[in-house]
């Protein structure tokens, strides 16, 4: 079987380059809305997400999220939108983890399926544990009593996708 979905889902790449373009309102509008849609646990909607298009706003969460790496780069590999994404603490919101996975996930495909590029960026959990982080939450009108999941970061890609990677061998099963 194919189709269109399918074959975006096969080609979509993390991007690690982006052009200096900052994407139009529409295009990350397309993204959000995509992230609204994911499925949650029990509908309950659980995650939060944060675009930052701000560009001293950007260089702050790049530094927090390199400290966190411990390495003096870019993390988020010079794109000129992040979109963050949070949700309950696991031990109040068991789903709370695979729920903002979900989000981070149709974001991803959307910002594929209309031009963009995107990564998955880790350590928001970290970042958003130290007081600085919990004060950015603060500072961006977040409810108390949620963690950092993930993060994207979103753009033009500055460079065509690199070609995939062969599937691993018995990736999957089937029991009848």
């Amino acid at each position: 079987m194919d189709n269109e979905i399918l074959r975006a889902l096969r080609e979509r790449r993390s991007c690690r380059s982006y052009k200096p373009e900052q994407i139009t309102d529409d295009e990350l509008e397309t993204v959000l809305e995509a992230g609204t849609w994911a499925p949650t646990a029990k509908g309950l909607q659980d995650p939060w997400i944060v675009a930052v298009q701000n560009p001293e706003l950007l260089k702050k969460i790049s530094r927090m999220n390199a400290a966190v790496w411990g390495r003096d780069i870019d993390p988020f590999y010079g794109a000129p939108t992040y979109v963050l994404v949070f949700g309950s603490d696991p031990a109040v919101w068991a789903n709370s983890v695979p729920d903002g996975s979900l989000v981070l996930g149709n974001m991803m495909n959307a910002a594929h399926a209309i031009g963009l590029g995107s990564c998955w960026i880790n350590r928001e959990r970290e970042m958003f544990a130290t007081d600085e982080g919990k004060a950015l939450m603060q500072e961006l009108g977040l409810p108390e009593g949620l963690i950092g999941i993930g993060a994207l970061s979103l753009g033009y890609p500055a460079a065509p996708p690199r070609d995939p990677k062969p599937r691993k061998e018995n990736y999957w099963r089937v029991v009848k």
